[in-house]
């Protein structure tokens, strides 16, 4: 009987052309091939062996792997075991705008340096990246908000593959004033912007807009609007809203939704705090 190597795939589309997503398990042996955009991604269960513009290196678990546009690389499983990792390939015109650059380019030599490596921040970013394109392809967030949190996980990777690992010019920090994006995310918390919006409320790049105001404020545009959204939910459960009522009111996709997030804010459900106001 002959058994066919495991191969299971998945492939995600995200808000913006030029990025998607993928997420494998696999046996095979993939022979040798390039792509051309950028990929970034991290081994989650088993080993593998591959083919890189560096030469042959190994990758485990836990380890973040990469390819450059055009680089040829190939990849086989260690130890004859599956193994599982997930991807998100990028543009380079897109990596360009995220990552800050002026001119929305990337200079033809510029290029990732290590095919494998470990850097626990930016693993983090990727997962928070990955996690975001696929619940957007699930249609339940596929919000405004949910954009922008997407947007945000999009250019802190970009930036810090390139700023940490890549042949690329460091992008200078700017001391732009971030005041106007503040004031659009207080006056207006239903109606979620781009981040592309408040880059230029603030006359800066993405990435400098994101620094800038969680340099400022301590957190991220997004997280900023959420913690907006739940005082504004808190209100209209003080008010004597129902808790579905008080979700729609206040930007949140639904009831449970608003749960999480209030929780994690304040440390009890809505439910509680109904209950206590209402007693």
């Amino acid at each position: 009987m002959i058994t066919r190597p495991i191969h299971r795939a998945q492939v995600f589309s995200s808000p913006w052309a030029g990025v998607y997503g993928t997420h494998l398990e696999s046996e095979r042996h993939f022979g040798r091939h390039w792509h051309a955009v950028y990929g970034l991604g991290l081994l989650e269960d088993g080993a593998q062996r591959s083919a890189s513009g560096r030469g042959t290196v190994a990758a485990y678990a836990g380890d973040l792997i990469c390819t450059n546009p055009g680089e040829v690389h190939d990849g086989q499983a260690l130890g004859g075991l599956s193994r599982r990792w997930r991807m998100v390939y990028v543009e380079p015109s897109v990596m360009a705008t995220m990552a800050g650059h002026p001119d929305d380019t990337l200079a033809p030599n510029v290029a990732l340096t290590q095919p494998v490596f470990q850097n626990p921040a930016l693993r983090q970013a990727l997962r928070s990246l990955l996690a975001s394109v696929e619940s957007w392809n699930t249609g339940l967030f596929a919000t405004a908000a949910d954009a922008l949190a997407c947007e945000e996980a999009l250019v802190a990777v970009c930036a810090g593959l390139l700023a940490q690992h890549s042949t690329a010019a460091p992008q200078p920090e700017v001391r732009a004033d971030v005041r106007l994006v503040r004031e659009r995310l207080a006056d207006n918390p239903l109606q979620a912007p781009t981040l592309t919006e408040l880059a230029e409320l603030a006359g800066i790049s993405k990435f400098q807009v994101l620094r800038r105001f969680e340099k400022v404020h301590g957190l991220t545009p997004y997280a900023w609007l959420l913690q907006q959204r739940t005082e504004l939910a808190r209100r209209q459960i003080c008010a004597g809203a129902s808790l579905a009522d008080a979700a729609a009111a206040s930007g949140f996709a639904d009831q449970s939704h608003m749960t999480r997030v209030f929780s994690r804010q304040f440390g009890f459900t809505p439910g509680v705090l109904r209950q206590a106001t209402q007693g």
